[in-house]
């Protein structure tokens, strides 16, 4: 255990207090582990921290919430004190960096600028974008790559939307994904069908979008549903003493349906 005393007094709920701390840990003198990383080494453990933070959404604990923030809050202190020790830019830069984009974002906020409602805010942050990166060909550059596939879709589909690349209507939307469905089933070869199934996936998340479903969040949701009702399915076989796979599907779906009953 460290001795209390070696720790300065400071305020757990100042945000300089956790700028310290990740000064401290990246000494000569301090973690070992802590100062042996890179913005490489633990890019994995940001990108983990923010599907924590997601799954803290979808699951409503507020106080789960809470806590990862907080470990997504350090994450992008530790990545700015590494990118500080290289002379790139500094926590204070970041800070600097999201406040002035913030500002010159919201002119219907922060100038003289009107905006009667979200649909013209949006299409006005779109020009905004447009004349920071004035070398990017398209609108769609910058999208991460990396991103989920679901939500890379989510993301793409709704810039076009705001200038007006969009279906005028749901029932356009639903026709399109008939159409699609009718594609993969006559679709012959393996490749077809992975590529057919792909404009019905895309079509599916466009009409999620419209509809204001996060395509992620829903799926993250039916994935939890099924795997809980199967677990629930499992635990049911072992009370009565059954072998699971040695049951016919028709016998293992009642199970099933007996289950969803009950969740």
């Amino acid at each position: 255990m460290p001795d209390p005393s070696s720790v300065p007094e400071q305020d757990a709920s100042d945000f300089q207090t956790l700028v310290n701390i990740i000064d401290r840990l990246r000494a000569p003198d301090g973690c070992p582990w802590d100062r042996e990383q890179t913005h490489l080494s633990v890019r994995d453990s940001l990108l983990e921290e923010c599907y924590e933070v997601l799954e803290a959404i979808d699951s409503g604990d507020k106080i789960e919430l809470k806590t990862e923030l907080g470990d997504l809050l350090m994450q992008v202190v530790f990545h700015s004190k590494i990118a500080a020790e290289n002379g790139d830019f500094t926590i204070g830069n970041v800070i600097e960096g999201i406040v002035t984009k913030l500002i010159r974002r919201h002119p219907h906020v922060f100038g003289d600028r009107e905006a009667k409602d979200a649909g013209e805010v949006l299409r006005r942050w779109e020009d905004i974008k447009k004349a920071e990166k004035p070398t990017r060909e398209s609108m769609l550059d910058g999208v991460p790559i990396a991103m989920p596939a679901l939500a890379y879709s989510e993301e793409v589909q709704g810039r076009v939307a705001r200038v007006g690349f969009d279906w005028k209507d749901d029932q356009g939307v639903i026709d399109k994904l008939v159409e699609e469905i009718a594609e993969l089933k006559e679709a012959a070869t393996g490749a077809e069908r992975e590529a057919e199934f792909g404009d019905v996936l895309f079509t599916l998340v466009n009409y999620a979008r419209r509809q204001g479903i996060d395509a992620e969040s829903a799926l993250r949701g039916a994935n939890h549903k099924f795997a809980e009702r199967f677990k629930a399915m499992e635990g049911y076989c072992t009370e009565k003493g059954i072998s699971f796979k040695d049951l016919t599907f028709d016998q293992q779906n009642e199970i099933w349906e007996k289950v969803k009953e009950q969740t």
